[in-house]
């Protein structure tokens, strides 16, 4: 877990690089650069595999992730790649930040990896476990 809120984000996105690569978690969310020559650490790619007993279940979900020069003072942006249909994802694939409270209460201790788990939680609730998917392999 990174502790220190304060280092320098060259430093923090080295090491969520680090733990992306290492493949920290439960296995079903994954994230790394999209570039592995990217020396700037913008551009990320991010996986989450479909919950199980969803309607998300047996699916990918590809995302980009570009994390801007104030990362982590300032959210990434975030958008799905593969079509989903979530509340908290616009007819674009991005993300409606006034609907994902990871990142409309984001907090410069949050990582890669929270938004991810926290995307994949959100497919996994109650309200949205159920809900109609459009076909397998759809992408915006």
């Amino acid at each position: 877990m990174i502790a220190n809120p304060d280092v320098p984000r060259k430093f923090r996105l080295l090491e969520e690089l680090q733990n992306g690569e290492k493949g920290i978690g439960d296995g079903t969310v994954s994230y790394g650069l999209e570039d592995s020559e990217d020396m700037s650490l913008t551009n990320w790619n991010g996986t989450i595999l479909g919950p199980y007993n969803t309607s998300f279940e047996n699916r990918i979900y590809a995302l980009k992730i570009t994390c801007g020069p104030q990362y982590p003072k300032v959210a990434p942006v975030i958008r799905f790649v593969t079509k989903v249909n979530l509340p908290c994802v616009l007819a674009n694939g991005a993300i409606d930040l006034n609907k994902f409270p990871v990142l409309k209460n984001w907090n410069q201790k949050n990582t890669l990896e929270n938004i991810l788990v926290g995307l994949k939680n959100e497919m996994n609730s109650a309200a949205n476990k159920k809900l109609p998917q459009p076909p397998d392999g759809q992408t915006y």
